[in-house]
C-alpha cells in the first residue's frame, strides 16, 4: 500500500496519540517523552518551535500511520529528522517510502541537508537510510550519525 506524506497543520496531535499508545513504540520515538503520551507535553517540549515542521504518513486509505519532525539543524538550511515512527502494520517496505517523503518535505522547507540518528541495532531503518544514500559521519553509544545532502 502507498504511503503519503501529510504535513502537520494546523498542529493536531490526536493521530500521533493513537500511534503511540505502545510504551515501547513511545519509548523508540522518544525516549524522554512520558507515557502514556501526553499531546501537552509534545506541544510544549518536544514539537513546540515554530520553525519546526511535523508530518504523518497516511497509507491508501487515508489513514495515519506514521509521523515524522523535521527540526532545523545547524542553520536554516539544515533540517534533523526527529521522531520518525511508521505503525508495525505498515512496516515491511516502508522505510524507502518515509525517506522519500522526508527527503521532499525538506526540500519543499528549503534544506540543503538532512540529518538524523538511528540505532544501530534498528537494521530496518539503518538500511533504508542508506538505501536512500544517508552516509554515515560516526557511530558511538549504539547510534549512527548520518546526513544526506540534496541537490
Amino acid at each position: 500500500m502507498p504511503l503519503t506524506a501529510r504535513p502537520n497543520a494546523p498542529f493536531d496531535l490526536a493521530p500521533l496519540s493513537r500511534l503511540l499508545t505502545d510504551e515501547g513504540d513511545l519509548a523508540l520515538v522518544n525516549p524522554n517523552a512520558k507515557y502514556p503520551f501526553d499531546p501537552l507535553e509534545w506541544q510544549e517540549k518536544w514539537l513546540g518551535d515554530p520553525d519546526d515542521a511535523s508530518f504523518y504518513l497516511m497509507d491508501g486509505t487515508g489513514t495515519d500511520v506514521g509521523f515524522f519532525a523535521l527540526r532545523v539543524g545547524v542553520g536554516p538550511e539544515v533540517r534533523h529528522l526527529t521522531y520518525a515512527f511508521v505503525a508495525e502494520e505498515a512496516r515491511g517496505g516502508a522505510g524507502g517510502v518515509l525517506a522519500a517523503e522526508v527527503e521532499a518535505a525538506a526540500r519543499d522547507l528549503g534544506a540543503l541537508t538532512i540529518t538524523l540518528k538511528c540505532e544501530l541495532d534498528n537494521e530496518p531503518a539503518l538500511n533504508a537510510y542508506l538505501a536512500a544514500g544517508y552516509e554515515t559521519l560516526s557511530e558511538r553509544n549504539g547510534m549512527a550519525t548520518m546526513r544526506l545532502d540534496l541537490d
